[in-house]
C-alpha cells in the first residue's frame, strides 16, 4: 500500500460555488495547493477575479449567479466549453436569513431554500455529464454539498428556512448518493460548525466568546475546512459515500450542552 499521494489532487478539475470568500475560498486554496486546477464561482465578478489572482494559475474566475435553475444551467454550459471533464464539485454557494417567528416572510423562505437546497440538486444535474467522464471505477468524480451543523441540531437563532435547507441538504445528499455512485460519482457533505466568515459573523466577530461554547476550545481555521475537503475530494475519501462529515470541534457530538451560531 502506497500512501504517498493519497491526498494529492494533480490533474483534476474542480468547481468550487460561492468560492471566492469564507468556506469556499478555504477549500479552493487547499484544493491549488494538493494541485487541481479550481474554478471558482460567485455572483460577484471582482471578488472571483481576486480569489483567482491570489490563489495562482491554476485557479479561474467563472462568475454566475445560480439562484435559478437557468443560472445553474448556464454555469454548467460555461465550463463545458473549457473543459472536457468535471472530477469535483463542490456546492458551497449559500445564503442565510434571520428572522422573528411572526414575521419571517416568504421571500426569506424561497431564498435561502432555493439556492441551499434547490441550486445544488440542478447544479448538479447540469453538470451530470461532466461529472460522468470525469468519473471511472478506479477514480470516483466527487460531489461535495456543503451543509452545516444547524442541519444537526437546532440553534437559539430564529433562522428557520436556513436551518430546514441544511437538514435537507443533508437527506437530498445521501439520495443523490444512491443514484449517482451508478455512474461512479460519489457524493457526500461536510457541515461545517463556527468557522469565520461573512454568514458567520458571531465566529468572525465574537471567536473567542464562540470558542469557550466548543468542546476543541477553539473556531475553525483555514486548514481545518480544507483538510476536511481534500480528505473527501481525493483518493483518501473514495469509499466515503453519502456520508455527512462534521467539522465542528466536537459541538454537535462530544457537547455536553448549550449551541452556537454555525
Amino acid at each position: 500500500m502506497d500512501t504517498t499521494n493519497l491526498f494529492r489532487l494533480d490533474g483534476r478539475v474542480a468547481l468550487v460555488t460561492g468560492g471566492s470568500r469564507g468556506i469556499g475560498r478555504m477549500i479552493a486554496t487547499g484544493f491549488v495547493a494538493q494541485g487541481a486546477k479550481v474554478y471558482v464561482s460567485s455572483r460577484k465578478p471582482e471578488a472571483c477575479e481576486e480569489t483567482a489572482a491570489a490563489l495562482g494559475a491554476n485557479c479561474i474566475a467563472l462568475p454566475h449567479d445560480i439562484a435559478t435553475v437557468e443560472g445553474c444551467r448556464a454555469l454548467a454550459a460555461d465550463l463545458a466549453g473549457r473543459e472536457q471533464r468535471l472530477d469535483i464539485l463542490v456546492n458551497n454557494a449559500g445564503a442565510a436569513w434571520g428572522e422573528d417567528f411572526d414575521t419571517f416572510p416568504e421571500s426569506g423562505w424561497d431564498k435561502v431554500m432555493n439556492l441551499n437546497v434547490k441550486s445544488p440538486f440542478f447544479l448538479t444535474q447540469a453538470l451530470h455529464d461532466l461529472l460522468r467522464a470525469g468519473a471511472a471505477a478506479g477514480r470516483p468524480a466527487k460531489v461535495i454539498n456543503i451543509t452545516s451543523i444547524d442541519g444537526q441540531r437546532v440553534n437559539p437563532w430564529e433562522t428557520y428556512s436556513y436551518q430546514a435547507s441544511k437538514a435537507a441538504l443533508i437527506h437530498l445528499t445521501r439520495r443523490m448518493a444512491a443514484r449517482l455512485i451508478r455512474d461512479h460519482i460519489v457524493v457526500s457533505s461536510l457541515a461545517p460548525g463556527a468557522f469565520p466568515s461573512d454568514m458567520n459573523k458571531a465566529a468572525r466577530d465574537h471567536g473567542d466568546g464562540v470558542a469557550r461554547r466548543i468542546p476543541a476550545g477553539r473556531i475553525g481555521v483555514d486548514e481545518d475546512m480544507a483538510g476536511a475537503a481534500i480528505y473527501l475530494a481525493s483518493r483518501a475519501g473514495d469509499y466515503v459515500v453519502g456520508e455527512t462529515l462534521t467539522v465542528d470541534g466536537g459541538l454537535v457530538n462530544a457537547s455536553l450542552g448549550g449551541s452556537i451560531d454555525g
